[in-house]
């Protein structure tokens, strides 16, 4: 099995453009003394809005490579898959985000849950898990709770796994195994039997990504309550070390956070919870490269600006249609975004201070970030006159994809400084 190092990071980019910008920001990073994988990541739906294909992706990771001069690991995403949507990944991915948020709940057979809550029988009263301050209180209920709700997801991402591994080979990729799609987070005793379920059906995760408390929106900070995010978070890196030696699961198995592009506000808690055990982290980043871009083009004026008040007048009017995939991981309020007729009379500073991710800004709108950051689709409904703009304006653009990684999310994630 391939392995990740300590820290990783999911890199988005809806068109393929920045991949160069993107590693520049690692290079940075590795020049501070700190090694962050680079995993170039794009999901079946996104390529599907767009018309793109996975090996688009892999083409653009090696690009970036060759001109950079990277010589460390790097990965290609199939970024929530299924054994419906893999098989077009599989050549030219190298990293698996296997989802089952859709599983869980499913019935596994009562033969399965049997023999699970079986083997788990030994766990049954006190589970005192170093770093958790309190033992978690495990009764055969409780596990069979777990099992009714939770085993035929980690089947079926046992089924996906081993599709991938007998096409692929089972030492050639990393696999990540996705809940956060849930409906409700779990709970570091459901997190504990999910990894011992996954490890009993001899799933090599190297990642998880549970679901947390609070909300994950697109492109935007952190929604919730942050010190129960900061509890749940270190019991998680907890119950992930205690199941890593606990069921001989991959070493340097670390939790993978989603849509965590953006949440500044949790970056300084996370930084202390990893530093504090020395756990390791994957991030996976989404659209907010394409926002840099969008920014970059309002920011040069003329025609980049005009493209931009376009694109927001068509959104504007096709809400519904653009929102349906993402109705759980936006929250707009529509009577708080601008009309078209206003953003056609602003100036280019207007449009960057409202869409520019920066709350101290009196200009800043989430909602208008959110309502540009799910209208990727309508810059591929003119992909030829998108494309050129973004040349025209190349060395601005990359500048604003490089800070904002490096910067705004490496610096004070992985680097624990203020940018």
């Amino acid at each position: 099995m391939r392995s990740l190092s300590k820290f990783s990071m999911g890199v988005g980019d809806r068109f393929g453009m920045e991949g160069v910008a993107q590693l520049r920001a690692f290079l940075a990073a590795r020049e501070r003394g700190v090694n962050i994988t680079p995993v170039w990541n794009k999901s079946n739906r996104e390529h599907s809005l767009i018309g793109t294909r996975p090996e688009d992706v892999r083409t653009e990771a090696d690009t970036a490579v060759e001109r950079c001069g990277w010589e460390d690991d790097y990965f290609v995403d199939a970024d929530h898959i299924g054994l419906g949507s893999v098989d077009p990944f599989l050549a030219s991915s190298d990293f698996f985000t296997i989802d089952v948020a859709d599983a869980i709940g499913q019935a596994a057979s009562d033969e399965a849950i049997a023999g699970y809550t079986a083997d788990m029988q030994r766990f049954v009263g006190a589970l005192r898990i170093p770093g958790i301050a309190e033992p978690l209180a495990v009764t055969s209920a409780a596990l069979q709770e777990i099992a009714a709700k939770y085993l035929f997801a980690v089947e079926e991402a046992g089924r996906v796994y081993r599709h991938i591994s007998g096409m692929k080979g089972e030492s050639s990729f990393v696999t990540e195994v996705s809940f956060d799609e849930a409906s409700t987070p779990q709970t570091p005793a459901e997190l504990f039997f999910i990894l011992a379920a996954l490890a009993r059906d001899a799933v090599p995760v190297a990642t998880v990504a549970p679901k947390f408390t609070g909300e994950f929106l697109k492109g935007i900070d952190y929604v919730g309550d942050f010190a129960r995010f900061a509890q749940q978070f270190a019991d998680d890196l907890a119950v992930l070390a205690f199941a890593q030696k606990s069921f001989g699961l991959p070493e340097g198995l670390k939790l993978s956070v989603h849509s965590g592009s953006d949440k500044f506000s949790l970056y300084p808690i996370m930084h202390r919870a990893m530093k504090q055990v020395g756990a390791g982290l994957h991030l996976k980043t989404a659209g907010t490269t394409w926002l840099e871009e969008v920014i970059g083009l309002a920011a040069a004026g003329g025609d980049g600006l005009a493209f931009a008040k376009a694109l927001y007048r068509e959104a504007y009017g096709r809400y519904d249609e653009l929102g349906k995939p993402y109705l759980t991981v936006i929250a707009i309020n529509r009577q708080a975004l601008p009309t078209p007729a206003a953003v056609d009379g602003w100036a280019a500073k207007d449009y960057v201070d409202a869409l520019a991710h920066d709350p101290t800004c009196p200009r800043f709108n989430s909602h208008f970030r959110q309502m540009v950051h799910i209208s990727f689709r309508l810059a591929a409904e003119r992909l030829p006159q998108y494309l050129a703009l973004l040349q025209a304006n190349r060395s601005r653009i990359e500048a604003h994809v490089f800070d904002n990684i490096y910067q705004r999310h490496m610096q004070p994630l992985f680097l624990g400084t203020v940018p």
